[in-house]
């Protein structure tokens, strides 16, 4: 709902308020579901937020009682006053602050979209151009999007204006990763990796060469970083950070996964160092962090190059470990966490597995699996758990799978490979020859409500998340992000 001020143009709405003889600006029609007004009639609509704002900086500013004292008295103000005190006061501020949202599960909590589309697909909003080559996702906050991308061989930051597309600010965050003479076939690969986090004023972000930066989210300016590579005596990753930093509390996690330590804790505001595991010598995974509660402990579950691993977050001491991933050394999904169960799978034929990590007597906790099997060995696309059944896309199994979460079972099984998100009763899956999917989130069968080809934005595979927010589809292509409409009207 909002308030404007114009002349009430229906019976419903003089039903609802009727104004004093004081109200010398004219009578305030209630406009409800956006009907009766529009910003041409430049009838000074009060927003209840910004109304409600503008009130609660009065009232710091001058007292409540002084404050009291300075507003008007007009009963149509009385009465507008008693309607934004009813109003409630969450934000309705849409926001994607990290790699697959603030729960790190990869479900949107959106409603009210298309609940299929246009043989041309949804409307294109913005298409946004000069990110620099790479494989970021986006995260959305304070009325910005955010991600990285490879120019001339440096890695970037960019935050651009959710409205427009317009480019806002980008900054350096080092050199970016290239293949070495070793790896002829990782060549077309180059670009960046991780998503940027963002956590209240500030954006941060883990370049493939290890650059741990925190920028301001207004101007970009830089607030502190970190070298991980030589802070932690880490080697060159094979494929680059690919790690998007989990924030929780007052700490920031990441794996430098060097001998300094594989795991570390850095206070957000000044990137000191507030803790390491060195014990682990594990290589580098390429999944990122998330934290979750099992046998009442809270704890930072990764996966590396060989095992999943938990952590205390105050301290960084190894809960549990189990063996996981593949012969390539390349496990870049993360886990999903769900009663007690922890889920985890890699590409190149490493398959699915649930665990139970259980809290013993003494407090150490031993590891029961539950199954294991070759299906849905995703390579780096993302796996969603919906109503207890996981749905992605395998890699050497090949084709998009559904699979009961107890089990393993598989429910069904439909060509493609990509990454994918979740809102509203509807997949979002998009294949890296760039189709766009939108597929009703069932167990029963894949069942298509839509399908759209997504522009190119350089060479290369469509790797990039894509992210569903305030009422859009994001859709990340080299160079290019295009922001797309699907609410319904």
């Amino acid at each position: 709902m909002r308030l404007c001020r114009k002349s009430p143009s229906s019976a419903r709405e003089r039903a609802i308020f009727s104004p004093g003889k004081d109200d010398e600006a004219g009578d305030i029609g209630f406009i409800v579901d956006g009907v009766g007004c529009s910003p041409a009639d430049n009838c000074g609509c009060l927003d209840p937020t910004v109304a409600a704002t503008a009130a609660d900086k009065t009232i710091q500013e001058k007292g409540p009682l002084e404050a009291r004292s300075s507003f008007p008295t007009q009963p149509w103000l009385l009465s507008l006053i008693c309607c934004l005190a009813a109003l409630p006061l969450t934000s309705t501020k849409a926001e994607w602050p990290c790699y697959h949202g603030r729960d790190r599960d990869n479900l949107s909590k959106e409603t009210g979209l298309l609940q299929s589309w246009p043989a041309e697909g949804p409307p294109l909003l913005w298409a946004a151009e000069g990110l620099g080559k790479g494989y970021s996702s986006v995260a959305i906050a304070e009325g910005r999007l955010f991600t990285a991308g490879m120019i001339d061989k440096q890695t970037y930051v960019t935050a651009l204006d959710i409205s427009t597309g317009k480019t806002l600010w980008q900054r350096l965050n080092g050199p970016s990763w290239e293949a070495s003479k070793r790896q002829p076939w990782a060549v077309p690969y180059a670009g960046s990796r991780g998503t940027p986090t963002v956590e209240g004023d500030t954006v941060y972000h883990l370049s493939e060469l290890g650059r741990l930066t925190a920028f301001d989210v207004e101007t970009g300016q830089k607030r502190w970083h970190r070298d991980v590579l030589k802070d932690f005596q880490a080697e060159r990753p094979k494929y680059g950070y690919s790690e998007s930093v989990l924030v929780q509390g007052d700490l920031l996690f990441c794996c430098p996964a060097g001998d300094g330590g594989y795991i570390a804790a850095f206070e957000k505001g000044t990137g000191r160092t507030v803790w390491t595991n060195s014990d682990i010598k594990d290589a580098m995974g390429n999944a990122s962090s998330i934290i979750a509660s099992l046998g009442g402990i809270e704890q930072v579950i990764t996966v590396s190059a060989t095992r999943a691993l938990s952590f205390t977050p105050e301290d960084g001491r190894l809960l549990w470990e189990h063996p996981c991933g593949n012969d390539r050394g390349n496990s870049a999904t993360d886990v999903i966490v769900h009663n007690g169960l922890v889920y985890a799978s890699s590409g190149y034929g490493g398959g699915s597995l649930l665990l139970r990590p259980r809290r013993q007597a003494d407090g150490t906790f031993s590891v029961e699996r539950i199954w294991q099997n070759d299906l849905l060995d995703n390579h780096h696309g993302g796996v969603i758990l919906l109503d207890n059944h996981l749905y992605g896309a395998g890699h050497e199994a090949k084709g998009w799978f559904c699979l009961d979460f107890a089990t393993g079972e598989q429910q069904w099984q439909a060509a493609g490979k990509g990454s994918l998100t979740y809102a509203d009763g509807r997949l979002y899956c998009l294949n890296e020859r760039g189709t766009m999917h939108l597929i009703k989130a069932s167990s029963e069968a894949w069942e298509e409500a839509g399908s759209f080809k997504v522009p190119r934005g350089g060479s290369g595979l469509y790797w990039a998340h894509p992210v569903v927010c305030g009422g859009r589809l994001y859709v990340r292509h080299g160079e290019r992000v295009f922001a797309y409409k699907i609410d319904r009207p």
